[in-house]
């Protein structure tokens, strides 16, 4: 079937628990109406996943990232319903990062569907805090200060796709940094700082308009008053992502957090790397270096200190679950922080809603703890899985 021919997709609303029917033509959703059936399986607009490092194998972060693992990560994030997705380089050399992006760059440009799949490049790093605890699993030998010019080298390279940059607003020229990244369209985020809140402030008022991971990304212990929590917590111009995978964030914390921004300013991130849905074991990664995976999800660096994770293993749609059986939330609300919310940054995506592009899934889940399954796949109204 092709995008122009009429298409009808069953399936149960999220919202209200009753049978729906989604017209589809020319790639959009032409009305969502109720209708009787048999079909089961829970029907959603698809998930956006705004900051994924790999998964299944594909990483994004090794030394020689070609186009083929970039189809492959998109492929494989689709089985798991992810049907728009922003690839996540951490920090690197400019050398490692230019190459990347050059790669995700060709790839897109070579696949119709890797261009509908990704609208643009997370860039996550490198002008991050250089200490242990806000620096995360990413390598300290590359942590550097903004640089305009090396910004520009990389959108050379991407052909223009570096759309979103986490950074730590700590270094000196930050403000400079974000207010010309933010004039270019380019979205900027506050994350794995340790910065004070006065620097938090104003970075945000230079333009910074999003908190990365929320909770992570930060000190094992900090001081109960002064830290870089309460400041992006407190204000209402930063939206927030958060890893809601069990293991980043408790789910009294996660509770908290998504109390205090509001549910209209949050969403859920996958965070996940190549380890994602391998076998549980020890590997040498990318990211973290010597680093054991658990059967539970739970990925942690081998350094001795039982602090520090390195990244995720869990794919987006494993949030669904922490969301409402850890934070309370309906199951409507928390596909909201997988779908529609994250697809605001991208131009608009992830509603399922008349005029809309037709990218849908239907899972099963049975309302328990376990991770939902991923049956069916539309991406731009052709069934691709």
């Amino acid at each position: 079937m092709t995008a122009s021919e009429r298409l009808q997709v069953r399936g149960v609303s999220p919202a209200d628990g009753q049978p729906i029917v989604v017209d589809i033509q020319d790639g959009q959703v032409l009305a969502v109406r109720p209708e009787a059936h048999e079909e089961t399986g829970w029907l959603s607009a698809g998930l956006v996943d705004l900051q994924i490092n790999g998964f299944g194998g594909h990483d994004l972060n090794g030394p020689n990232l070609t186009a083929d693992t970039v189809h492959g990560l998109a492929q494989t994030l689709l089985r798991v319903g992810v049907t728009t997705f922003a690839p996540t380089l951490i920090t690197a050399s400019e050398s490692q990062l230019v190459h990347a992006l050059a790669a995700i760059h060709l790839a897109r440009s070579s696949s119709p569907t890797l261009a509908n799949m990704i609208p643009f490049v997370h860039v996550e790093g490198p002008s991050i805090a250089p200490e242990d605890g806000p620096r995360g699993a990413h390598p300290a030998a590359h942590v550097r200060a903004p640089s305009l010019v090396e910004f520009a080298r990389w959108q050379i390279a991407s052909g223009g796709l570096v759309g979103l940059v986490t950074m730590s607003p700590h270094w000196p020229g930050s403000v400079e940094y974000i207010r010309a990244l933010t004039s270019a369209g380019v979205h900027v985020a506050i994350g794995h700082t340790n910065a004070d809140a006065a620097q938090i402030k104003a970075a945000v008022d230079a333009g910074a308009a999003l908190s990365t991971h929320l909770g992570n990304g930060s000190k094992a212990m900090i001081n109960r008053r002064h830290n870089a929590l309460w400041p992006q917590l407190a204000d209402d111009r930063l939206c927030a992502s958060f890893i809601a995978d069990g293991h980043h964030l408790s789910g009294d914390l996660l509770t908290v957090m998504l109390r205090a921004k509001g549910l209209e300013r949050a969403f859920i991130v996958s965070d996940a790397t190549a380890l994602g849905g391998m076998a549980p074991g020890n590997y040498d990664a990318s990211i973290g270096g010597a680093v054991t995976l658990r059967a539970d999800g739970y990925l942690g660096m081998n350094d001795g200190t039982g602090h520090y994770l390195a990244g995720a293993a869990l794919p987006l749609i494993a949030g669904i679950p922490t969301l409402v059986h850890h934070a309370g939330l309906s199951l409507a609300d928390a596909l909201a922080l997988a779908t529609c919310n994250p697809g605001r940054w991208v131009g608009g995506r992830g509603e399922l809603s008349v005029g809309q592009r037709a990218d849908l899934i239907r899972f099963a889940w049975d309302g328990s703890t376990a991770v939902p399954s991923v049956t069916d796949v539309w991406l731009q109204g052709i069934k691709v899985i």
